[in-house]
């Protein structure tokens, strides 16, 4: 979402009276890479850009690559074998990522009210998760469809530039696919008897952190889930704790007494939220509420024996969820950073709630036994089997 909106804003500052703009987007990645399918970069014909497609590798070679594309006025295919030394020779660097990139680059028509960008304002806009599939291959020479897209958001408003309606159906099945597993994939389609390419991504909005408590230890909190392009809200029942010189990073400083909790604040998707007033009763107020009105991600801030203190009052008060709804719960809050200062305390929280968006355990990567990133995120055929063991299962993930 943050690179989204980055790119955006640049594009709303071009001249396109002086100016041309072109938008590079990562395809396919064999291998590896830096950034992985759906990482975009805006560029203008006088060398600047917004975003990035690499680690810095590839932007250099991507703009020679936007001129031609801008002059042509046409999208075109580009890949970058990292893994080839003669290649790192003739662009002038060094890669050393050592994997194979197809990357798109199209010029931007700046009238056309279903360029790529304006794609993106209709998600960024709506700040539900969404799905964009674009056509990057085919195996026709000339390929009519290249840079055509299909969007679905969260509503379940469609937006399409594709011109061939078979091709349209194919690819609108396999949208709803992966917002319903939230996966994305590559699909590859027969239309007219020639096989065309197609990335099916998934355009997560950006997670929603809601603090309870506005503490001290909640600003640098706040800024660092600023930083990642996090949508933050502070609040608290006291309202000499929410000063907005406090927490100038904070998207909302809102009061709200704890009672109201459950009908006050709306959870999304991507919600997480934390109780760290380090007052016993107002967070245990708070819990109670989230009970009825849970979020993705729920964490409190202090020792395990205090949680445990509120599972036996819970307990006392016949609301208790039940063992597994405690086991959700992140208390004692944050990864094992041994943090100590109220910054090292707000990085582990952060990392806990970045990783559990993630799927990931949050360890070491040397740890890891395969790659960083999984290269099957990207295969249709699991993408598939997901969603069938999702329907299966009656999971209503897809709503947001």
């Amino acid at each position: 979402m943050k690179e989204a909106k980055s790119i955006i804003e640049a594009y709303r500052k071009v001249n396109f009276s002086t100016q041309k703009a072109a938008l590079a987007t990562v395809m396919r990645v064999h291998g590896s890479s830096y950034r992985r399918p759906g990482a975009r970069m805006l560029m203008t014909d006088d060398g600047r850009w917004t975003g990035a497609i690499s680690g810095g590798c590839l932007e250099g070679d991507a703009l020679r690559k936007a001129r031609q594309a801008i002059l042509s006025n046409r999208p075109s295919l580009v890949t970058y074998d990292t893994m080839d030394d003669n290649s790192a020779t003739s662009l002038g660097v060094g890669l050393g990522c050592n994997g194979i990139i197809d990357v798109l680059i199209e010029p931007i028509n700046e009238l056309d009210v279903f360029n790529s960008i304006h794609l993106l304002e209709k998600f960024v806009e709506r700040g539900e998760l969404a799905v964009m599939a674009t056509v990057f291959d085919s195996s026709l020479a000339e390929n009519p469809y290249q840079g055509q897209r299909f969007l679905l958001n969260g509503l379940g408003e469609k937006y399409s530039t594709i011109n061939n309606v078979n091709l349209e159906t194919l690819i609108a099945a396999d949208a709803q696919k992966a917002f319903v597993a939230n996966r994305p994939a590559i699909c590859q389609y027969t239309v007219d008897e020639a096989m065309v390419e197609v990335l099916v991504e998934t355009l997560h909005p950006g997670i929603q952190l809601v603090i309870f408590g506005g503490g001290f230890d909640a600003a640098p909190v706040t800024s660092m889930a600023k930083n990642l392009g996090w949508a933050v809200t502070v609040t608290d029942d006291c309202i000499a704790h929410l000063g907005a010189k406090r927490f100038p990073d904070a998207e909302n400083v809102t009061l709200c007494q704890r009672d109201h909790v459950s009908t006050d604040i709306v959870f999304k998707r991507f919600s997480a939220a934390i109780l760290m007033s380090h007052n016993y009763k107002y967070d245990y107020a708070v819990l109670k509420e989230l009970i009825k009105n849970p979020p993705a991600y729920l964490g409190i801030m202090g020792p395990k024996k205090r949680f445990d203190k509120m599972v036996d009052q819970l307990k006392e008060e016949g609301i208790y969820p039940g063992d597994t709804w405690a086991a959700t719960v992140h208390s004692p809050i944050g990864l094992d950073l041994g943090a100590e200062t109220p910054d090292e305390i707000a990085l582990s929280v952060i990392a806990e709630i970045q990783a559990f968006f993630n799927n990931s355990k949050g360890g070491y990567l040397k740890h890891l036994d395969g790659p960083i990133h999984d290269r099957s995120a990207y295969d249709d055929r699991l993408l598939n089997n997901i969603y069938e063991q999702l329907n299966a299962t009656g999971s209503k993930k897809g709503k947001a």
